[in-house]
């Protein structure tokens, strides 16, 4: 268990529902879905823990994992109250349900929303990832830019009958990324990690992690995942995407080759022409 100072914490803060994309603006969304979302505050201390120990993996239900934690380097800790997964959910269908234009959360899912659409990127996933996340993962993964994280991707998946249900194996786009349970209520669905993407028999001692409503999980970007059939209802979860770009300026995570870089707006893939402070590469496994 790791605790931190609750300075790490996310204050109680609002979220204006306003779209502030120009594929995705609209008066008449903004007067609409003014209502604000307030982080809830937690008493005491919130707490981190290492997955792995009492974890279970599919092949033997009921026993630990083979591969311990520290290989994985795999965490859960605390996020966001019920009732503010709640209030995010609504904002989430009202979206959904709108005729507002919509972008693909990814190459791999089809069901979601990205979180700048909805006008929700800056008010809440910035400040969650300079305030809350990257002094944690400066001391979880420093040789993985966690203390450099400077830019994100942030969207929510849904799984459910009718449109995706499960998720193959992959890696991510990211240096590392938290994935957070929203809800709603679901079976299956689970979670499971294998080792960096570079390892040869990446699968062949499967972590599985269940989702608790409120919780993130920490990992790697390149760690290698997917998400196990969902059984029943439907299951939502935010997946923010941490980018360190004096990292991947010199080393893209999914080619492993010195980017060529093409200017975009926003944060694009993460990459930078100016030149941040560095880190050492060569000690990230």
């Amino acid at each position: 268990m790791w605790p931190w100072p609750p300075s790490f914490w996310p204050q109680p803060s609002t979220a204006h529902c306003q779209v502030q994309t120009s594929r995705a603006s609209s008066s008449g969304w903004r007067q609409c879905r003014m209502r604000k979302l307030r982080l809830g505050k937690r008493k005491g201390m919130p707490r981190l823990t290492q997955l792995g120990e009492t974890e279970t993996h599919p092949e033997a239900p009921g026993q630990p994992a083979v591969l311990p934690a520290e290989e994985k380097r795999i965490y859960r800790l605390p996020v966001f109250t019920a009732p503010f997964c709640q209030a995010l959910l609504e904002e989430l269908e009202h979206f959904e349900q709108s005729d507002m234009p919509k972008g693909r959360p990814n190459t791999m899912n089809t069901s979601g929303v990205l979180l700048h659409e909805l006008g929700l990127d800056e008010p809440l996933v910035t400040p969650l990832r300079e305030r809350f996340l990257q002094p944690l993962m400066a001391l979880l993964y420093p040789d993985c830019g966690g203390g450099w994280l400077d830019s994100h991707r942030a969207f929510v998946v849904k799984y459910a009958p009718g449109q995706d249900r499960e998720l193959g194996c992959h890696y991510d786009n990211a240096e590392l990324t938290i994935n957070v349970s929203l809800g709603k209520a679901f079976t299956g669905g689970a979670l499971y990690f294998g080792d960096l993407f570079q390892a040869p028999s990446a699968l062949a001692t499967p972590l599985e992690v269940e989702h608790v409503v409120g919780q993130g999980v920490l990992h790697r970007g390149g760690q290698l995942h997917g998400a196990r059939p969902l059984g029943t209802g439907e299951r939502w979860n935010l997946i923010v995407w941490l980018r360190a770009s004096a990292v991947r300026n010199r080393l893209c995570p999914m080619c492993c080759r010195k980017p060529d870089l093409v200017d975009d707006e926003g944060f694009g893939d993460g990459f930078t022409r100016e030149e941040p402070t560095t880190v050492d590469v060569c000690t990230m496994t």
